[in-house]
């Protein structure tokens, strides 16, 4: 019986290991497909750029946008995949969020409030299977009502 309890408790480490390096690594530089992504209401950016270095639990991400609604930005945000709250400045606001793993896919959620207004948002982020694509499926709430921005990157 002890030998039993301690081949399943190898096999259970074992199969924890193996979950664990199955995670995702966003790490590299992204260029936005514009033709792939669906900017809901919101106009499109001539074009965006994000750094990321990710090294578990740590996410850094650098994003350059020209063009879109609030016109030319370069912001650089931090996230901890481990649950654990990050504030970011976003808009002149601090904004505090949270990262954990769902499956395969990192989702990041925050509440904010911009000038007296509520907004609510959800940042999902899956990577396919061979690295090079990562889509982000950004959720919006507002009192105004809700809506998604799909941004589909393409590795360099």
């Amino acid at each position: 019986m002890r030998t039993l309890l301690t081949i399943l408790l190898v096999i259970m480490t074992v199969a924890s290991m193996a979950v664990a390096a199955d995670k995702p690594n966003f790490s590299g530089d992204w260029t936005l497909d514009a033709t792939k992504s669906d900017f809901g209401p919101m106009p499109p950016p001539q074009s965006m750029t994000r750094k990321i270095d990710h090294s578990d639990p740590s996410l850094t991400v650098t994003q350059a946008m020209v063009g879109g609604p609030q016109g030319d930005q370069t912001s650089t945000l931090k996230y901890s995949t481990d649950g654990k709250e990050t504030t970011n400045d976003m808009m002149g606001s601090p904004v505090k969020w949270t990262a954990k793993w769902d499956g395969d896919a990192l989702v990041m959620n925050a509440k904010a409030d911009f000038q007296g207004n509520e907004v609510t948002l959800q940042d999902k982020w899956t990577l396919s299977g061979d690295g090079k694509v990562l889509t982000d499926v950004f959720h919006i709430g507002t009192a105004q009502g809700e809506f998604d921005i799909t941004y589909v990157m393409n590795k360099k």
